[in-house]
């Protein structure tokens, strides 16, 4: 039971990490405004550079990467120092090597959710792609590039921030297929690409209508 205890604190450990409100707490800090009530509601990068300008969103771009990225590599720290402790008895037959690659699966979708869904934002929040990156980048960095790479050719041809980054979903959920990865791992960025990508679904909406805001211009 203990055991169960600490792995449920793992995850939730991951999640409020990625519940951390980086451009709700940026509109509060700079404007004193709630950023959820401007432009495309949203607590993104996206929406900070439409609402507060480029360092804003710069900041908070890249420290929503780092929510990814530090909740990937507290996973693979915490499960070994877990089996580490005496205190602590694993069940028979769940050794570390099968129980790693989906601890670190199941960390990863938490920071997602604690991004979308966050805690202290009434389970409001950002639409995860940025965070998403973070996680890409630190289960397996050829995945995570080729993705950004996608999510920039995209943007330099259409200046659309949401298709790009729906772009970089699918092209992340092909790479992992293809590349060698642990089935965890893959069923994490399947199941994270299409989180992203329903997170996108007004925006799905306003490119079939045509009316999806190009990046630089405000939102109608």
């Amino acid at each position: 039971m203990v055991f169960w205890i600490a792995c449920a604190v793992g995850l939730a450990i991951a999640y409020l990490l990625g519940s951390l409100p980086t451009g709700y707490l940026a509109g509060k800090l700079l404007k004193g405004i709630d950023i959820r009530e401007h432009g495309s509601r949203s607590t993104g990068a996206t929406n900070v550079l439409r609402t507060l300008g480029k360092g804003p969103a710069a900041v908070v771009l890249l420290v929503d990467v780092a929510k990814g990225v530090a909740a990937i590599v507290i996973a693979r720290w915490f499960y070994p120092w877990l089996y580490a402790l005496p205190s602590v008895t694993p069940p028979a037959g769940l050794d570390l090597q099968t129980l790693g690659p989906w601890a670190v699966g199941l960390a990863g979708l938490a920071v997602l959710l604690g991004h979308g869904r966050s805690i202290w934002l009434n389970f409001t929040g950002g639409k995860s792609a940025a965070t998403g990156l973070g996680v890409l980048l630190a289960i397996s960095w050829p995945v995570g590039l080729g993705a950004a790479a996608m999510f920039g050719a995209v943007l330099a041809v259409s200046r659309m921030v949401s298709l790009g980054s729906m772009m970089a979903a699918l092209t992340a959920v092909a790479l992992v297929c293809v590349l060698e990865q642990p089935l965890p791992y893959r069923l994490l960025v399947i199941a994270g690409g299409l989180y992203v990508i329903v997170r996108h679904r007004a925006n799905i909406q306003r490119l079939l209508a045509g009316t999806e805001p190009r990046l630089g211009q405000s939102r109608r």
